[in-house]
């Protein structure tokens, strides 16, 4: 056996496979030896030491070396030699690779250090540059290929598109002998000339060293009012933070794309970039950016550069997507200011937690989910007038990202919704203030109203047939509709009635998207008997109430005609659109459907004296909805087959337009008419000076 593996050594040998594998192995020894030898020199502030490399000398050891191994090859067997025992003594020689060749795995958030000096822990990068002369071609099909960062080139930084080819390269080296390492008692002062000189090394080569000089200097930037910080660069300029931070946004992502591109798929998705060693190298580099970034976000207080670098961090989501501690962090920061910040703001804050959750990583879904609606929670605790706006965007938002994969959201959407089933059955049982409270607070106000959004959403019937879009989620609305009216139940006292008004509100909007017929008659008819019942109202100068931002009346309203007036309104408003949804109206026993309301309405008008006010929009409710039975009988009149054929009545509900029906019509002008008057009421609000015309 010993034989036999000498020989087959002996064979290898012999072919040349041996002496070339020994030549390059030396030739790339003298390589990293020139490169650790300049670093070395650059570390200690000297010159570099010369590396004089002679042919004939490497040549020479290159055949000792063939000769020596030869002669330590008799004896081996094939074993021996394919486990490369005898190269051991090379590897022992080499240096060993820094720590930002990224041999480390990605998914451990250990190798995440803020704290380090990136420009000694991204030096391997400055090897994986390539500035040869292919690139330049780049630069001419950049309007093609990236519309967008041509465009902002030619608004901003126009003269780069026209910059001097032959002097480009020299600018990068001026600029390198210049900079050199920094020192800790006086830090060099990064100046506009610079920072142009990394941009056309940008734009001509797409230069991973100038890149990872860019990313220093924008270390720096953020860092730069933390004493704790080791820095790189002193910023004194505004201008030149500005156009640092700015350069850094754009540039980055564009470089990245080119060097280590991913995949974007047609529903949205993507792919994360194929796992290279230029990607392992570049690994930390990334990282390390895309936490500076998350860093100045919340230092930033200008609206349009906030916006820039969410919109452009966006773009690094792929590359930092196996990271779970940067991704936590990332969407933190995204949702803090998605509930506080304006309004364009947090439409790119939206966008971005939308493509976190089109990650490949299901668990990464769950995570955004989660943390999405417990921060809506959170903002939701107390509503006023101004918050309002910002708690409604909020829940259409967020309804937005739980309609990505409905499979997914069905988990999240049962546990939210057996929390609130939980908290009614405690109220129902206990029966005390304390436990009242637990229901009757805004956070289960819009906790409703948000479910209500998202199963509209995801269980929306496509026009006037029954083609529901998805049927996933269409299971959790009989419990969210137990839940709503189990809270409408639980306290009937009349300074309760604006809360019920918000629940009913919330289940008008899943009738109207989903045709669930919901019977919402026995919540809304106590509020109308209420109102008109009470023949006497207290004498009252109080203003009139804002029943979209009040939840229990204040006990000085009661029996007094602001409050009946306002009560008798909104309820009247809202019975004519829950009268008026398909569910409801579409069917083919509307006209028997409304007769207990109706009668129910005039019973109460019989009672009610000296509130003309609160009479006439009653009148003018019951006078409409008597119209439309009258209007669906006239329709129906003509069919030929029984209530019991329900393929056929399916069939005529489906084909009835409702559009000329007298409800219909009276809808649409209530809800212009409040239309009008919410804009005057919120421009007066926002002192706008807008005289309010009778």
């Amino acid at each position: 056996m010993a034989k036999k593996g000498t020989k087959a050594t002996r064979k290898f040998a012999a072919s040349g496979q041996l002496t070339k594998k020994i030549q390059a192995r030396r030739k790339h020894q003298q390589i990293q030896r020139k490169i650790n030898q300049s670093k070395s020199a650059r570390s200690k502030g000297r010159e570099r030491p010369p590396v004089d490399v002679k042919d004939g000398e490497g040549e020479d050891e290159s055949e000792k070396e063939i000769k020596s191994s030869k002669k330590s090859l008799k004896g081996m067997s094939v074993d021996d030699f394919l486990g490369a025992g005898f190269m051991e003594e090379d590897q022992d020689d080499e240096e060993p690779d820094d720590e930002g060749s990224g041999t480390e795995d990605e998914d451990d958030d250990a190798d995440v250090d803020m704290d380090d000096d990136d420009d000694a822990s991204f030096a391997s990068v400055d090897e994986l540059d390539d500035e040869g002369a292919a690139h330049m071609l780049e630069l001419s099909k950049l309007a093609e290929k990236d519309p967008e960062f041509y465009k902002y080139l030619q608004e901003h930084d126009r003269d780069l598109l026209e910059f001097d080819v032959d002097g480009g390269d020299d600018d990068v080296e001026d600029a390198d002998d210049d900079v050199g390492e920094p020192d800790a008692s006086q830090l060099p002062i990064l100046t506009e000339s610079i920072l142009r000189t990394w941009q056309r090394s940008l734009l001509e080569t797409r230069s991973l060293r100038a890149l990872r000089k860019l990313l220093v200097a924008f270390r720096s930037a953020v860092f730069m009012n933390e004493e704790d910080k080791v820095l790189a660069w002193t910023i004194d300029s505004p201008a030149v933070y500005d156009k640092l931070v700015k350069t850094t946004l754009r540039y980055t992502p564009v470089i990245l794309e080119h060097h280590v591109p991913y995949k974007t798929l047609p529903n949205g998705r993507f792919k994360a970039p194929t796992q290279t060693q230029k990607l392992k190298t570049l690994q930390k580099l990334i990282v390390s950016f895309f936490h500076n970034v998350i860093h100045i976000i919340t230092q930033l207080s200008d609206p349009e550069l906030l916006k820039m670098a969410v919109t452009e961090s966006t773009k690094i989501l792929p590359y930092v997507i196996g990271s779970r501690k940067t991704v936590k962090l990332y969407l933190k920061a995204c949702l803090d200011m998605w509930s506080t910040v304006d309004d364009s703001v947090r439409i790119a804050t939206i966008r971005a937690i939308h493509r976190l959750a089109s990650a490949p990583d299901e668990s990464i879904l769950d995570l955004v989910l989660k943390n999405t609606y417990q921060t809506l929670l959170k903002s939701s605790k107390n509503t006023t007038a101004h918050s309002l706006p910002s708690i409604t965007f909020m829940k259409n938002s967020a309804s937005e990202i739980f309609s990505l994969n409905h499979q997914a959201a069905y988990q999240h959407a049962f546990r939210f919704i057996r929390q609130l089933a939980i908290h009614l059955r405690n109220s129902m049982k206990l029966k005390t203030k304390e436990s009242y409270k637990q229901v009757y607070n805004w956070q289960f106000v819009h906790a409703v109203d948000f479910w209500s959004l998202v199963l509209a959403r995801a269980c929306q019937v496509q026009g006037s047939t029954d083609d529901v879009k998805n049927e996933d989620m269409r299971p959790l609305i009989y419990p969210l509709v137990q839940i709503a009216t189990g809270a409408i139940k639980l306290i009937s006292h009349p300074r309760s009635y604006p809360f019920h008004l918000h629940v009913v509100r919330s289940l008008i909007h899943l009738t109207k998207h989903t045709h669930t017929y919901i019977p919402l008659a026995p919540h809304l008819l106590p509020i109308f008997t209420a109102t008109l019942a009470h023949t006497k109202s207290k004498a009252s100068t109080l203003r009139p109430l804002d029943l979209e931002t009040t939840l229990r009346v204040p006990q000085q309203y009661l029996h007094t005609y602001v409050y009946a007036e306002s009560l008798a309104h909104e309820a009247a408003f809202l019975t004519a659109e829950w009268l008026s949804v398909r569910a409801v109206h579409g069917s083919i026993a509307f006209p028997e459907l409304v007769v207990p309301i109706v009668a129910s309405l005039r019973r109460s008008l019989k009672v009610a004296h000296n509130r003309p006010k609160v009479s006439a929009a009653v009148k003018a409710l019951v006078e409409r909805v008597e119209e439309s039975a009258r209007w669906t009988s006239q329709h129906r009149a003509g069919v030929t087959f029984a209530p019991g054929k329900t393929d056929a009545v399916g069939l005529w509900e489906a084909d009835l337009e409702l559009d000329d029906a007298p409800l219909i019509k009276y809808i649409r002008v209530l809800r212009k008419t409040r239309e009008k008057q919410r804009k005057l009421i919120e421009k007066a609000r926002k002192g706008e000076g807008e005289v309010l015309e009778e």
